[in-house]
């Protein structure tokens, strides 16, 4: 059976960190958990433990703040089920170890980065993959160039992510709702 990659977006503090470990804990085999997070404040290590705390101690947890594509064919290797959480923060962190690069170096970069990832996922069997996302599209135009090209690059990695996966969750107010269903089309013979 081919492996399931699934992603699961909403915006800030709206459930999919809960939903997408409720989703990976009704998984079988071996999980893992990989963490994209850099605990660079205060704040962020408190959240980071929050989801620690959260965590079945025998899902494996795997700290991968950069350099994901090369890593992920050895974590499918080691779990049967694994949760990326998030791709929000890994972009981040790939956003400013390349930020001497030009936009549209940065952008392709990401996209490849996502593309072997995706890759890697589809060359193997019989595992689940989710990815947790922020949607960032929602909000206004951020006034700064590094801020418009950070939620242009997530952007274009979600809409590749999305695409590619068999499954989509929206989650609002911690409630997901699954999107690869009520997916549009537009009408045979377009329009008139």
């Amino acid at each position: 059976m081919k492996s399931k990659l699934i992603v699961v977006t909403g915006g800030a503090r709206s459930g999919k960190s809960l939903f997408a470990e409720e989703y990976l804990t009704s998984c079988s085999g071996r999980k893992a958990y990989v963490a994209t997070a850099q605990i660079l404040d205060e704040e962020m290590k408190e959240r980071v433990a929050e989801h620690r705390r959260r965590r079945p101690e025998d899902w494996q947890t795997l700290e991968i703040s950069s350099g994901l594509s090369a890593a992920f064919p050895a974590v499918l290797e080691q779990a049967d089920a694994v949760l990326v959480d998030c791709l929000t923060l890994y972009l981040s962190n790939y956003l400013f170890a390349h930020e001497t690069a030009g936009d549209e170096e940065i952008l392709q970069g990401a996209l490849q980065e996502m593309e072997n990832i995706v890759g890697a996922v589809r060359q193997t069997a019989d595992k689940t993959v989710i990815f947790v996302t922020n949607e960032l599209g929602c909000g206004i135009v951020p006034m700064s160039h590094i801020s418009r090209l950070y939620r242009d690059v997530v952007g274009k990695v979600n809409q590749y992510a999305a695409g590619q996966a068999d499954e989509v969750y929206w989650t609002v107010c911690g409630i997901p709702v699954e999107l690869t269903r009520l997916r549009a089309s537009i009408p045979q013979g377009g329009c008139r």
